[in-house]
């Protein structure tokens, strides 16, 4: 995909259309790069929710989704200056929270500030 044709526009999944069509043959590949863009949703922040989203379908991967991964990645590459940069500041701090119990579950809060980012 470097030779792509970059986007200046994340998709909406709300209104991509994923059809019924048969499932995705490169299963790893496809979980590898979705690993990665999990990942990249720390400094880029925009394109969580259609990360998530597409994650969401790990066990039934379709050509459709496969469709909307690629145009991800061309978005990706039409926005390479876009990114969050946290720099130190004197009057501003990060600071993490963590909770996790027996169960299983895990809870998180990362504020910036007094302004929780995550």
């Amino acid at each position: 995909m470097l030779y792509c044709k970059p986007f200046d526009t994340l998709i909406s999944i709300s209104k991509a259309t994923i059809l019924p069509d048969p499932l995705f043959s490169n299963a790893t590949r496809f979980r590898q790069i979705m690993g990665a863009l999990q990942c990249l949703t720390f400094t880029r922040p925009d394109i969580c929710f259609v990360v998530n989203k597409v994650c969401q379908f790990m066990h039934a991967l379709t050509y459709s989704y496969w469709v909307v991964v690629k145009h991800i990645l061309r978005y990706l590459k039409g926005t390479t200056t876009h990114e969050l940069y946290i720099t130190r500041s004197s009057s501003f701090s990060l600071h993490g929270f963590i909770d996790a119990n027996w169960a299983g579950s895990i809870n998180y809060f990362v504020f910036f500030g007094q302004t929780s980012i995550s």
